[in-house]
C-alpha cells in the first residue's frame, strides 16, 4: 500500500511546490499595464473593424497609450469616442473628417451588360479568375456581392449589377476596399462631393464599346480644373483629393457623364 500512497503524496507536495514558485514569478515578471489602455478600449465601439490601421480595438487603445497614436483613428466612435480618449489622455481631441467608400464604377447592367453567364462560386474573386469577369468591362464591378458580405453593418447591396452602399449607415471600417478584386472602393471624406465612377484602363475606343458610362481618358475634365486637381492615369480620370474643392467644373465638361458631384 506504501507503494502507492508515498508516489500521491510526492507528486501533491511538488504541485504545491511548482504552483507557489509559478505565482512568485508571476508576480515578479508581471508587466505592468497602463490603466489608460484598458479605459480607452471601453470607450471604442469594439467593432474590431480594423479601420484605424490596427488590429483591433485592445491594439488601438495600446497604440495609443505606448505609441504615441494619433487619438481620432476610430471612424465608427467618431467624435464621442475621440472625445472620450482625449479626457483618458488629457487632451483635446477632435474626430478627423468623416470617410465613406466611393465604388469607382457605373457600369450598370444597361450599360455594361454581361457577355456570358458564370455559373461557378457566385462571389467577385471566382468570377474573376475567368476572363476578367462576367461583363463587358474587365475592370468594372462584378456585381457578386463579396462587399457586401463582409460589411459589418449591411449597408451594401447590388442594384442592377453593381454594388450601391448606403452612406448614412457606414462606419468606414474598410472591410469592402480590401475585398474588391477591381480595387474599386476607396474612403472618401465626405467634404468632398466629386467623384469620377469608372475604373476602366482601357483605350477610348475599346471603352467605349465596353460600357455606355465609360471614362475615355479625353482629358477635358483636367482642362477644366483650374486647381489641377485631376489628372489621366491609365486611360481614365484620377482626382487629387488634397488638391480637389468640389466646384464641379469637370462634371460639366465631361462629354461621358462619369463624373459626378454629390
Amino acid at each position: 500500500m506504501e507503494s502507492y500512497i508515498y508516489p500521491i503524496v510526492i507528486f501533491i507536495i511538488m504541485g504545491i511546490i511548482f504552483g507557489a514558485l509559478l505565482t512568485i514569478l508571476s508576480k515578479v515578471f508581471a508587466v505592468k499595464s497602463d490603466p489608460r489602455t484598458e479605459n480607452i478600449s471601453e470607450s471604442l465601439p469594439g467593432a474590431n473593424c480594423g479601420g484605424c490601421g490596427f488590429a483591433g480595438c485592445a491594439d488601438y487603445a495600446d497604440a495609443i497609450v505606448t505609441k504615441g497614436a494619433p487619438m481620432n483613428l476610430c471612424a465608427p466612435g467618431g467624435n464621442a469616442a475621440a472625445s472620450a480618449i482625449g479626457k483618458i489622455m488629457g487632451a483635446e481631441v477632435s474626430a478627423s473628417d468623416r470617410k465613406t467608400p466611393v465604388i469607382h464604377c457605373n457600369g450598370s447592367c444597361e450599360k455594361s451588360p454581361n457577355v456570358f453567364s458564370f455559373d461557378g462560386i457566385q462571389s467577385c474573386v471566382s468570377a474573376k479568375r475567368f476572363y476578367g469577369g462576367t461583363g463587358s468591362c474587365m475592370h468594372g464591378c462584378l456585381g457578386l456581392g463579396d462587399c457586401a458580405s463582409v460589411c459589418p453593418k449591411g449597408c451594401i447591396s447590388i442594384k442592377n449589377g453593381i454594388a450601391a452602399i448606403c452612406t448614412e449607415e457606414c462606419i468606414s471600417c474598410g472591410k469592402c476596399i480590401s475585398v474588391c478584386p477591381n480595387g474599386l472602393i476607396e474612403l472618401r471624406s465626405t467634404k468632398k462631393k466629386v467623384d469620377v465612377l469608372c475604373s476602366s484602363k482601357d483605350m477610348g475606343a475599346t471603352a467605349v464599346k465596353a460600357c455606355k458610362n465609360s471614362c475615355i481618358g479625353c482629358g477635358k475634365c483636367v482642362k477644366a480644373c483650374k486647381l489641377g486637381a485631376i489628372e489621366i492615369k491609365d486611360f481614365h480620370a484620377v482626382i487629387d483629393y488634397d488638391k480637389c474643392v468640389s466646384c464641379g467644373l469637370c462634371v460639366k465638361e465631361c462629354p461621358r457623364n462619369c463624373i459626378t458631384k454629390r
